[in-house]
C-alpha cells in the first residue's frame, strides 16, 4: 500500500535493475507472464478504468513485434467527451488550486510509491505495446518514478513566498500561482515517462490536466491515470481521454477553458500546436495560451583524433541504435577526425553488424521493433533513397519475418546538406562524415535546425572547452554516450527547432505552469479598522 506521510528527504534518483542479476531477471519474468494473461482487455475514457462502454469507438493497440497481438484497446474520445472533460475541469479548477500544496505533493510522493510498487508490470506493459527491451523499459519506468520524487519537492520550494527585497516600511514578496487548465499531449516513444513528467507537473502546481496520449501507447498511458485515481487524485482534477490526434487535438489546443498546452512530439506538430494556441483570443478566453513544446533533434557526436575508440565506439553504439534510433536524443550524425576515420569506421561498422535484432521478449536481443508500419515505412524509404546517392557501409539484411523490425543502417555522407544529415529520420539510421579539424566538426554540428543533443569523444582540453562553447545543443554529453538523461542530474531539453519551454527534470521547469505575483505592502500603518 502507498502513504501519504511523506518526510520529503532529499531526492535520490531510482536505480536501475541490473539483469546480469538472476534475481532481477526472476522479477522481469514474472511480471511478463502476467501482463501476457491481462492483454486485450479494454480501458476507458477519465479513469482508464476496465468498465467501459460498449458503444464507444476504440483504439486498438498491438505489440508491433508481433502486430497480430492486440496489447489492448481504449475507448477512443469524441468531441463531445472534449466539451464535457473541459467543462468538468474547468469547474474545479479553483478547488484544486485552493488545496494546500503539501497536499498535492503528498499526492505525487504516493503516485511515485504507486509506481515503485508495480514497476516490472509498467516495463513489461513497454515491452508488449512500444517494443522496448528489458533495460530501456525499466529505466522508462524509474524515470516516471524520479518526476514524481522531484517535482514533488520543486513544488513545496516554489510554494513559498520569496522576499525580493527587504525595505524599511515595506514588504515585498513573490509567490507564484496555477495557471488553470493544462492539456498534456504525449508521445509513444517514452510513454510513461514523458507522460508521467509533464502530467505530474501540471497537477503538482495547481493545475487540472487533460492526459492525451500517444494512440500507439494509450494503454501505458490507462494505468497513470489508474495511479493517478488509486493514490487519491480528484477525479476532476484530472482526465484521461485518448482519441485520434487529428480529430480531438486541435479542439483542445483551441479551446478558449485551456490555459497551457505541454507538448512532446515532433516538431511539425509542435509549430502546428503553437501556431493553433496563438490565434488570436475569442472573449471568453481568460488569457494568452503557454506552450511547452520538446519536439526532437537531429543529434551528432564528434569523434577526435585522439578520442579514446574503446569507449567512442560503445558510446556512438548504443546511443545510436537504442531503442532502434526512437528517442529524441537518439544520435544521427558522427563526425569523425581524418586521422582516426578508417579505424573508427571499420569497428563501428563492425560492431552494428554485431547488434542482435529480435522481439524484445527476450533479453537477449538488443535491437527490436520500430513502433508502427507507417514508421517502418517511412524509414525504410528513407533508407533505399540514402542507397541511390549515398555510400552504404552497412544495411543489416536478416531480419524477423514478423513485426516491424527495420534494418540498422550506416552511410556515408560526404555533404553536410544531404537530406540524411540535415532531416531527423527516428530510427536505426546513421550518416557517417569525415571532417578535417574540429572546426569543421562543430560547424557540422550547428548547420541543422535541431539543438537537442549532442556529445563529443576527446582527451584534448582544449578541444573539449572549444566544444562547450561552440556546439549548439541543449544538452552537451563528453566522453559518453548522448542518451538517457537523469533527473535533476541532467535536465533536459533544446532550442532552435528542438523546443520551447526550460528543460525536463530541472529546477525551472515547474515554473511554466504558474503565474508569477509579486505583493508590495506598505507596512508603516495608521492601525488597522476594526473586523
Amino acid at each position: 500500500m502507498t502513504s501519504n506521510d511523506h518526510s520529503f528527504s532529499k531526492f535520490k534518483n531510482t536505480s536501475l535493475l541490473n539483469f546480469s542479476l538472476q534475481q532481477d531477471r526472476q522479477k522481469m519474468d514474472t511480471a511478463i507472464k502476467k501482463v501476457k494473461a491481462q492483454l486485450g482487455r479494454t480501458h476507458a475514457l477519465g479513469s482508464g478504468a476496465a468498465t467501459t462502454n460498449p458503444s464507444r469507438g476504440l483504439i486498438r493497440s498491438e505489440n508491433p513485434a508481433r502486430p497480430s497481438e492486440i496489447v489492448g484497446c481504449v475507448e477512443a474520445a469524441t468531441k463531445e467527451d472534449v466539451e464535457t472533460t473541459l467543462k468538468k475541469l474547468h469547474r474545479f479548477s479553483k478547488n484544486w488550486k485552493g488545496l494546500g500544496q503539501r497536499k498535492r505533493s503528498q499526492l505525487l510522493e504516493s503516485l511515485g510509491d504507486w509506481l515503485q510498487e508495480k514497476r516490472c508490470e509498467l516495463a513489461a506493459w513497454m515491452i508488449f505495446e512500444v517494443g522496448k527491451n528489458w533495460r530501456e523499459a525499466d529505466a522508462d519506468v524509474c524515470e516516471a518514478i524520479d518526476f514524481c520524487r522531484y517535482y514533488a519537492r520543486q513544488a513545496l520550494k516554489l510554494s513559498t513566498p520569496q522576499l525580493t527585497q527587504e525595505v524599511s516600511g515595506e514588504t515585498n514578496t513573490l509567490s507564484y500561482y496555477p495557471k488553470g487548465v493544462a492539456v498534456v499531449i504525449a508521445p509513444w516513444n517514452f510513454p510513461l515517462a514523458i507522460l508521467t513528467g509533464m502530467t505530474t507537473a501540471a497537477l503538482v502546481t495547481g493545475n487540472t490536466v487533460v492526459i492525451k496520449p500517444a494512440e500507439q501507447s494509450s494503454v501505458i498511458a490507462a494505468f497513470l491515470a489508474q495511479g493517478l485515481k488509486a493514490v487519491g487524485f480528484p477525479e476532476d482534477s484530472f482526465a484521461f481521454l485518448p482519441g485520434k490526434g487529428e480529430e480531438i487535438g486541435p479542439v483542445l489546443v483551441e479551446d478558449p477553458r485551456v490555459d497551457l498546452i505541454a507538448f512532446t512530439g515532433s516538431a511539425d506538430v509542435g509549430l502546428e500546436i503553437i501556431s493553433r494556441a496563438a490565434k488570436k483570443p475569442v472573449p471568453t478566453q481568460r488569457g494568452v495560451k503557454r506552450v511547452i513544446a520538446e519536439m526532437g533533434g537531429k543529434n551528432a557526436m564528434i569523434i577526435d583524433e585522439d578520442a579514446d575508440l574503446d569507449e567512442a565506439i560503445i558510446g556512438a553504439v548504443h546511443s545510436a541504435f537504442g531503442f532502434q534510433g526512437q528517442k529524441c536524443s537518439s544520435l544521427s550524425r558522427l563526425l569523425v577526425h581524418e586521422n582516426i576515420y578508417d579505424s573508427f569506421v571499420e569497428r563501428f561498422v563492425e560492431a552494428t553488424k554485431s547488434i542482435r535484432i529480435g522481439p524484445p521478449l527476450n533479453p537477449e536481443y538488443q535491437l527490436g521493433p520500430v513502433i508502427d508500419p507507417v514508421a517502418k515505412a517511412r524509414i525504410e524509404k528513407t533508407i533505399q533513397e540514402a542507397k541511390t546517392r549515398l555510400k552504404a557501409l552497412y544495411s543489416a539484411q536478416d531480419l524477423p519475418n514478423e513485426g516491424y523490425f527495420v534494418a540498422p543502417s550506416v552511410f556515408v555522407v560526404k555533404d553536410r546538406n544531404d537530406p540524411l544529415f540535415q532531416n531527423e529520420i527516428f530510427g536505426p539510421v546513421v550518416a557517417l562524415k569525415k571532417v578535417h579539424s574540429l572546426d569543421e566538426a562543430i560547424e557540422d554540428v550547428n548547420s541543422v535546425r535541431y539543438a537537442l543533443t549532442g556529445g563529443i569523444y576527446s582527451r584534448s582540453p582544449s578541444h573539449i572547452e572549444e566544444a562547450k562553447a561552440k556546439m549548439e545543443v541543449g544538452n552537451l554529453y563528453i566522453n559518453r554516450g548522448i542518451t538517457g538523461a537523469i533527473v535533476e542530474r541532467q535536465p533536459f531539453g533544446g532550442f532552435k527547432l528542438s523546443g520551447i519551454g526550460s528543460k525536463a527534470g530541472g529546477p525551472e521547469y515547474l515554473y511554466q505552469f504558474v503565474e508569477p505575483r509579486t505583493i508590495a505592502e506598505n507596512t508603516v500603518r495608521r492601525g488597522f479598522a476594526g473586523e
